[in-house]
């Protein structure tokens, strides 16, 4: 009966073992599904949230943030408490006391409303590099996207190319044993089934390395990481250069604001010397009766308090001039740094505008390209089954039409990299023009790209 019982619990046991295993290895199935096509509005989600250049980028703005506070809470009294417990022989030595309580602040200072104004800029420049890391990031992720999907089709259309370069090797061979073709055509197909398969191994790597760094963007395992191509929201019509000509970027911003930061904290540097300061001070002490103090002084008490303000001119202090001029030095380099930036973006800015028109015009030459050959195929095949009804014409053959096919998805390769190359250059394009932020937060909304599959 005992024995029953336990071959009936430990039956239980195993059956909710069970379903639990299956219950979980569906949940884990399911992650993995949905882990394996990603959309692009969440790929991009996904590296704001996890790129470690974001994160450093925000925690500058927090330690200025912090830099900004302690700047202005120097006004605030400060409150210590402390304890000077001894023994002393004779007249008493220092002020000895049971605890003591001190308190302090900054009631004025000249400099230090430029130091609050330089914290201040400090934080703007935090903020705008910050922002700059995040379209830095949305760039990355936003281009690492469109380089798998563009390497992923790539790939497809290797696989079709060598699958009819291997139907041309075979036809040419039986050509050769008929008498109909040359060793030479023989070599020749051997060739550029070689050379496919090569592009193939090329692109194999080519994928699993985007695979990889678009995982770490994402924070994703890379095995099995595919992109949906659906998901690619349209792109915007190009800024013309009046519109643009006043705008700069994040990064120049932040080195105007660093720049600006540095010179007002030059500036207070150099109002140190005959500017009074006046410091606000209170102390309390509980003395001790066994230091003597009773026997030293005729109204002695245990409860001591004082309070006051306390003035101070500089006249004279070498170091602080050194610092002044140290401070002018380095915000004076800053402006500089900031002006080259500047330059260099608009320069930048420039080229990619000019380039983008140009790769734009060869995406629609290699297009038309790619279409007059798919033509051109589509009339060899009709020719293939019908005949061209002349007798003295050539007529058109497997061979032809496995060559022309080779030759159509190699059109199609070249479409895939002009489209690529474009759609880079817009997306560079937006984030120096400022309009990459705009264009990621309508991304879900706006309506996916077709396929550019034929």
């Amino acid at each position: 009966m005992i024995r029953s019982r336990f071959r009936s619990d430990s039956s239980k046991r195993v059956a909710a073992f069970l379903r639990m295993f299956l219950v979980s290895s569906a949940l884990v199935c399911a992650a993995t599904s949905a882990v394996g096509q990603i959309s692009f509005t969440t790929a991009v989600d996904l590296a704001l949230r996890n790129s470690p250049k974001v994160l450093m980028a925000q925690a500058n703005v927090d330690k200025a943030r912090a830099a900004l506070e302690e700047s202005k809470d120097v006004y605030i009294p400060s409150v210590s408490a402390g304890s000077g417990l001894g023994y002393s022989y004779g007249f008493p030595v220092g002020q000895p006391s049971i605890f003591n309580f001190t308190s302090q602040s900054l009631i004025f200072n000249y400099s230090q409303r430029d130091y609050v104004r330089g914290a201040r800029s400090a934080l703007d420049a935090a903020n705008l590099a910050l922002k700059d890391a995040r379209e830095a990031v949305a760039e990355d992720a936003a281009l690492s996207f469109l380089t798998l999907d563009r390497d992923t089709q790539r790939q497809a259309t290797l696989v079709e190319q060598a699958g009819f370069a291997a139907r041309l090797v075979a036809i040419v061979q039986e050509r050769l044993d008929a008498g109909q073709d040359t060793p030479i055509d023989f070599t020749s197909a051997r060739l550029t089934a070689a050379q496919i398969r090569l592009a193939r191994l090329r692109a194999d790597d080519e994928v699993a390395i985007d695979q990889a760094h678009l995982a770490r963007l994402l924070g994703l395992p890379a095995q099995a990481l595919s992109v949906s191509s659906n998901s690619l929201p349209a792109f915007p019509v190009s800024s013309s250069d009046s519109s643009i000509a006043s705008t700069t970027s994040p990064a120049v911003d932040a080195a105007y604001a660093t720049a600006r930061s540095k010179r007002q904290i030059a500036f207070g540097d150099s109002r140190y010397l005959w500017r009074p300061q006046i410091y606000f001070a209170a102390q309390y002490n509980r003395f001790t009766k066994y230091n003597n103090y009773d026997l030293y002084y005729k109204n002695f008490q245990h409860n001591n308090a004082g309070i006051g303000i306390q003035i101070q001119l500089p006249i004279f202090d070498m170091a602080h001039r050194a610092k002044a001029r140290q401070s002018a030095a380095d915000a004076a380099h800053a402006e500089h740094e900031a002006d080259m930036a500047r330059d260099q973006f608009l320069e930048g800015r420039l080229k990619i505008q000019h380039s983008t028109a140009e790769l734009a015009a060869r995406a629609e030459v290699a297009t038309l390209d790619q279409q007059l050959a798919q033509q051109q195929l589509d009339a060899l095949l009709v020719q293939m089954k019908s005949g061209t009804g002349n007798s003295s014409a050539p007529q058109m053959t497997p061979k032809d039409e496995q060559t022309s096919r080779i030759a159509e998805r190699e059109k199609y390769l070249t479409v895939l990299d002009a489209n690529f190359q474009m759609r880079q250059a817009e997306i560079n394009l937006l984030r120096q023009t400022g309009e990459l932020e705009g264009w990621l937060k309508s991304a879900a909304q706006s309506q996916p790209l077709t396929p550019t599959q034929p």
